[in-house]
């Protein structure tokens, strides 16, 4: 089905010239059953035990356009992080992500999510970065893919920033979805899928079977009047995530105009587990806010930093 060219984000603003470059990876970096294109970003004075950004683009676009399109690579040099930029197989429709299938949707189960977990363990092992600081942040089908790898490997990343995407498993096609890569749901987009939390949590779960360990820190942030992927998608994923991280779905904190004007946050969780933030008057080409995903990922701090693995939402996690 043909994907709505909105989708494509070409407004977005210009990223501040860096001193590295982006480089594309054409060796064997693992399993990659999709053949999704490999690119990163390493800062010239790269620290010990960086952390790794993973920043999948939206529908339309590409690692290069992702790369020129955000800051993140200007704020990777300045704070000392790698920053990978996949890019969609040459099959996907219209540069879409593979959001869909059962084995994208599956602990290593294939799909697009597999190659690009792959990415993040060849650059743990090249590096020698840190493992238990490794994020994913995008827009649109770039969002729609940070909500699936947290949710298919929650033992690889420790946070993720969704903007304009769609719960964990929305995609997904009724019946049987093996082999349904590029299956675009006209249902979630248009925000006719809803489930219970219970429900919700359980696609989650069913991920990774009898995974009971810690659950990834998340942010998500939608536009009130998302003319593409509805509102009520942003409403689902937190009944989702409040019941996958067992959290209350009544925050603990509501902050008016932040971090813009009309934008609201939030604040779910003791510790702040999840953060949800509703932008009145935004569509879909919702402005991504890297500083506030930054700040979230404490890819800003030098110290006693965030770690995956420890604590989780309980509120044990130190720092948070």
């Amino acid at each position: 089905m043909k994907i709505p060219s909105s989708l494509s984000f070409l407004g977005l603003v210009p990223a501040l010239t860096a001193a590295a470059s982006l480089t594309q990876v054409t060796e064997d970096f693992g399993p990659n059953p999709r053949n999704v294109n490999f690119y990163i970003y390493v800062p010239d004075n790269l620290p010990a035990n960086a952390p790794i950004l993973v920043n999948p683009h939206w529908c339309h676009g590409t690692a290069q356009a992702a790369f020129q399109g955000s800051q993140w690579a200007t704020l990777a040099s300045q704070h000392g992080f790698i920053v990978i930029y996949p890019g969609t197989p040459a099959t996907s429709t219209d540069q879409c992500w593979d959001v869909s299938s059962r084995e994208t949707l599956t602990h290593e189960g294939g799909g697009d999510s597999l190659g690009i977990v792959s990415m993040v363990r060849w650059a743990v092992d090249k590096y020698q970065a840190d493992e238990s600081r490794v994020f994913a942040t995008g827009v649109s089908s770039g969002g729609m893919m940070t909500q699936v790898l947290v949710g298919s490997y929650p033992d690889v990343f420790a946070a993720g920033a969704a903007f304009a995407g769609v719960p964990f498993g929305c995609f997904a096609p009724p019946g049987n979805n093996t082999g349904q890569f590029g299956y675009w749901n006209s249902d979630c987009a248009t925000g006719s899928v809803t489930h219970s939390a219970e429900e919700w949590g359980n696609i989650v779960r069913a991920a990774y079977p009898g995974y009971d360990g810690w659950r990834p820190k998340l942010q998500i942030f939608h536009g009130m009047v998302d003319e593409t992927v509805s509102y009520v998608n942003h409403v689902e994923a937190v009944k989702e995530w409040t019941n996958v991280l067992g959290l209350s779905e009544t925050p603990e904190e509501v902050v008016e105009d932040t971090p813009l004007p009309g934008w609201t946050k939030s604040v779910y969780g003791p510790t702040g587990w999840l953060e949800a933030y509703s932008a009145a008057g935004v569509p879909h080409n919702i402005q991504v806010q890297e500083n506030t995903a930054l700040a979230f990922f404490q890819l800003n701090c030098t110290a006693d930093c965030f770690s995956w693995g420890q604590g989780g939402p309980s509120g044990e996690q130190a720092g948070i």
